[in-house]
C-alpha cells in the first residue's frame, strides 16, 4: 500500500447538508457524538496501510483543516501525511473546482510527482468501513485501468446514483450516471452475478457505484490532461469504460451516502441500536480515528438514558434522554426530555460564574436549559437553548427556512443552527 496515494474530495457547498454546512465543509460536519465525517475515510485509509493522503476542498475549510492539523500528524518515522488542498488561483486556471475530476486536475502536477503506482479517490461524507487493500488487490489481480467499488441497490434509491452494467467477468459495459424513468429501468441487472442470493438479487436489481475509485497512474493522468471534462461519474468513466478495462468491485459491508438532513440524521440515530447496529465504532481491529481532546469523563446526576450515544465531557441532570446522540460537552439542566435527537455538543465549557449570571447571549447559557422538550431535532454546535423550550414541531411542518429564527426544518427534522440562541419559552 505504499505505491498509493489517496485523494479524498470534500464536495461542493453540501447544500442538501445545510445549514449543518452553513459554517463548516461537508467532511467537518460532526458524526456519532465525538467524529467528523472526514474521519471514516481517512481512518479506512489508515487501517489499510494508505498514509499518503490528500484531502481537496473548497467551500468553509477553516475548520476542516483545523480538525485534520489536530488529528493526523504521522511521526518524522513514517512517510505519511494528511494535507488539505483547497481550490486556488494560478497562471493556468483562475476558477474554482468545476467538478470531481476538474478538482484533481487542478492539482495533478502535485499528485503526479508522487513515485506511485495508482490513486484511489474517495468520498469524504460517505459513512462505511472498508479494507482498501482488498479492492486494490483486486484492480491489481484484474489489470484494470479503473476499479469501481460497487453496491447492490434498491429500485426507490437507484436513481440517485451512478448505475452499471458488468459482464461475467466483472467487466463493466455500461455506464450511466442517476439515471431517470425508462433509463432507470434498462439498467437493472442480474445481481445473483455479484454472488448476491436471488431473493436479495430481486429486491436490489441495480449495481451502483459508491463514488469511490482506483485508478492506474498513468491513465488518470492521461484521461485528466487530455480532456477537459470535469466529473469523473458522469463523464470520465462513462467514456472510458469504451476503450479502458474498468472493473467493479463489490462492497459487501454497511455503507451509508450522508448527503442529506434527513440521511445524516436517521444514520447517527442507527448508532444507537441494540444490540448491533449496521455501522459501530466499536471494532478494536478496524478503528475510527478523530482528534483526542482529554475531556473527564461524563457526568449524569438522576438521569434516565436509554438507547442512547454520549458523547465525553457531558453534564447530565436528572432528565429523561432516549433514542438520542450526544455530542462532548452537551450540558443538559433538569426535567429535560431528549427524544429521537442528535444534540452536536459545544467547542468550550462556559465558566460556572458565567452560566449563573446570566450576562451571555440572550442570557440563556450553552446547553439545554431546565424544563425543556426536544424531539426529532438536531441541535448544532453551542447552541443556547433556554429553559421551558419545546422544539417539537408542533404543527407537523415538513420543510421550513426560519434562518432568522435560527432554525430550518428538513423533512419533518428540525435543525437548530449553530452558535444559536433559542430564549425561554419559545415553541416551535
Amino acid at each position: 500500500m505504499k505505491r498509493v496515494l489517496a485523494i479524498i474530495l470534500g464536495g461542493g457547498a453540501g447544500t442538501r447538508l445545510y445549514p449543518l454546512t452553513k459554517l463548516r465543509a461537508k467532511p467537518a460536519v460532526p458524526l456519532g457524538s465525538k467524529y467528523r465525517l472526514i474521519d471514516i475515510p481517512i481512518s479506512n485509509c489508515i487501517n489499510s496501510e494508505i498514509l499518503k493522503i490528500y484531502v481537496l476542498t473548497q467551500f468553509n475549510s477553516a475548520s476542516l483543516n483545523r480538525h485534520l492539523n489536530r488529528s493526523y500528524n504521522f511521526s518524522g518515522f513514517r512517510e505519511g501525511f494528511v494535507e488539505v488542498l483547497s481550490a486556488q488561483q494560478t497562471k493556468e486556471n483562475d476558477t474554482w473546482f468545476q467538478g470531481t475530476a476538474d478538482a484533481v486536475r487542478q492539482y495533478i502536477r502535485l499528485i503526479k510527482e508522487w513515485d506511485v503506482d495508482e490513486y484511489i479517490i474517495l468520498s469524504g461524507d460517505h459513512l462505511y468501513r472498508m479494507d482498501y487493500s482488498k479492492f486494490i488487490k483486486r484492480h491489481r489481480e484484474t489489470n484494470a485501468d479503473i476499479t469501481l467499488s460497487v453496491v447492490p441497490i434498491d429500485d426507490k434509491r437507484a436513481s440517485s446514483f451512478g448505475l452499471m452494467k458488468i459482464d461475467s467477468q466483472g467487466r463493466v459495459v455500461d455506464f450511466y450516471e442517476k439515471p431517470k424513468g425508462d433509463a432507470l429501468k434498462k439498467m437493472q441487472v442480474d445481481t445473483t452475478i455479484l454472488g448476491l442470493s436471488k431473493e436479495r438479487a430481486t429486491q436490489s436489481p441495480y449495481i451502483a457505484s459508491m463514488g469511490i475509485y482506483v485508478f492506474k497512474k498513468e491513465v488518470l493522468v492521461d484521461l485528466l490532461e487530455s480532456t477537459g471534462q470535469t466529473d469523473f461519474g458522469k463523464e470520465i468513466i462513462p467514456a472510458a469504460a469504451k476503450n479502458h478495462n474498468v472493473q467493479a468491485y463489490l462492497f459487501k459491508g454497511y455503507w451509508e451516502d450522508i448527503g442529506t438532513v434527513e440521511s445524516f440524521y436517521e444514520a447517527n440515530l442507527a448508532l444507537t441500536k441494540q444490540p448491533q447496529p449496521a455501522f459501530s465504532f466499536y471494532d478494536e481491529t478496524a478503528p475510527i480515528y478523530t482528534r483526542s481532546r482529554y475531556l473527564p469523563p461524563t457526568k449524569l446526576l438522576n438521569c434516565q438514558v436509554t438507547e442512547s450515544m454520549i458523547g465525553e465531557g457531558c453534564i447530565l441532570k436528572e432528565c429523561r434522554v432516549n433514542h438520542s446522540v450526544l455530542g462532548v460537552r452537551t450540558r443538559i439542566e433538569a426535567h429535560c426530555t431528549i427524544e429521537d435527537t442528535l444534540i452536536m455538543g459545544s467547542d468550550f465549557y462556559e465558566p460556572f460564574a458565567e452560566r449563573q449570571s446570566g450576562s451571555q447571549s440572550g442570557g440563556v447559557p450553552v446547553g439545554i436549559g431546565e424544563g425543556s422538550t426536544i424531539r426529532k431535532a438536531i441541535v448544532d454546535k453551542n447552541a443556547r437553548i433556554g429553559r421551558n423550550v419545546q422544539i417539537v414541531n408542533k404543527d407537523r411542518v415538513e420543510d421550513a427556512q426560519r434562518e432568522d429564527e435560527g432554525f430550518y426544518i428538513r423533512n419533518g427534522i428540525i435543525v437548530i443552527i449553530k452558535n444559536t440562541t433559542i430564549v425561554d419559552d419559545t415553541v416551535i
